[in-house]
């Protein structure tokens, strides 16, 4: 009589996927694509007053190999987009993407040919954050938004068919 017989095939499972969801939540390693004024927003984000430390974030990569949380901050242009998608294909899963500002969102102001109308349109987004620029306080509940939305999925190394 084994463990599983004893108490059933989810008793591990439940629990590895607890560890491993809370070693995620409380180490991202964010990837700035900073284009435009939202970036110089997301650097006092992670400066000493606002602290995006605190929230396990503090390890800023700029390879997206090492990233698993994606901030596209700023406006998108048709000629950026490609370099956009390659970004984020780039990236081991699990991803998180959080598209900061306005023109990133919904392409902001700028309504015209080359400007894409939202990140959407191009890679899936898991959290907007709205502003022209977003304090850092928006940008920090985007960080738990994204926190809240890996603790309550199973991790996928876990996962049975």
């Amino acid at each position: 009589m084994g463990i599983e017989n004893a108490f059933g095939d989810s008793f591990i499972s439940t629990r590895l996927n607890e560890a491993i969801n809370w070693a995620r939540k409380w180490s991202l390693y964010p990837m700035p694509f900073g284009t435009a004024c939202c970036a110089i927003e997301f650097m006092a984000t992670v400066g000493s007053h606002y602290d995006m430390a605190r929230f396990g974030a503090e390890v800023v990569r700029f390879s997206p190999r090492q990233s698993d949380l994606l901030i596209v901050a700023g406006t998108v242009s048709e000629k950026m987009a490609p370099v956009l998608k390659r970004i984020y294909d780039q990236m081991c899963e699990p991803k998180w993407v959080i598209s900061m500002g306005a023109c990133a969102s919904s392409g902001g102001f700028y309504d015209n040919y080359a400007t894409v109308q939202g990140i959407d349109r191009i890679i899936p987004v898991d959290v907007y954050v709205a502003g022209c620029p977003p304090r850092p306080e928006a940008v920090l509940t985007a960080l738990i938004k994204i926190q809240e939305k890996i603790d309550s999925k199973q991790a996928p190394a876990a996962q049975t068919a």
